[in-house]
């Protein structure tokens, strides 16, 4: 089966999916990957903030920043072949067919996920779970 590798942007955790500023981009990519996961389709995703000897040691993805810099991110390889790069992320749509599986519907199939603020308001748990610390004497550790 195929393999999709996504080299993203720095991000602020694994997909960018936390923090009180969320982009519905990402949230709606981080569901299509997850899908794509659950049809068996192995994915490998690098965030340029947490992985960057990935970036560096990927001739194809170091020749592709070297001459367009980080506006080529994020870059989907399929099988190591370049299918997609720059933003908007590609739909499921695109990312099935990459991966050589059948998807009739380009919207969300599963329960849609939003985003919702709370509150602004110091809380015992971080945008990546509980804390053990007091939420006024630290900072969050993941964003």
């Amino acid at each position: 089966m195929t393999t999709i590798q996504i080299f993203d942007p720095a991000l602020c955790c694994s997909t960018g999916v936390c923090g009180v500023d969320v982009n519905q981009a990402l949230v709606e990519f981080a569901a299509d990957v997850g899908w794509l996961k659950k049809q068996g389709v192995t994915v490998e995703r690098f965030n340029l903030a947490q992985q960057p000897q990935a970036f560096a040691s990927h001739a194809t993805i170091r020749d592709l920043l070297h001459a367009q810099g980080e506006a080529a991110l994020p870059v989907i390889l399929a099988d190591g072949e370049i299918r997609h790069h720059g933003v908007p992320y590609p739909s499921r749509h695109q990312l099935a067919q990459w991966a050589g599986i059948r998807h009739l519907d380009t919207k969300l199939t599963e329960t849609a996920i939003k985003v919702v603020t709370v509150s602004s308001a110091p809380s015992q748990a971080g945008c990546c779970g509980p804390t053990s610390e007091p939420a006024a004497s630290t900072p969050s550790k993941c964003c």
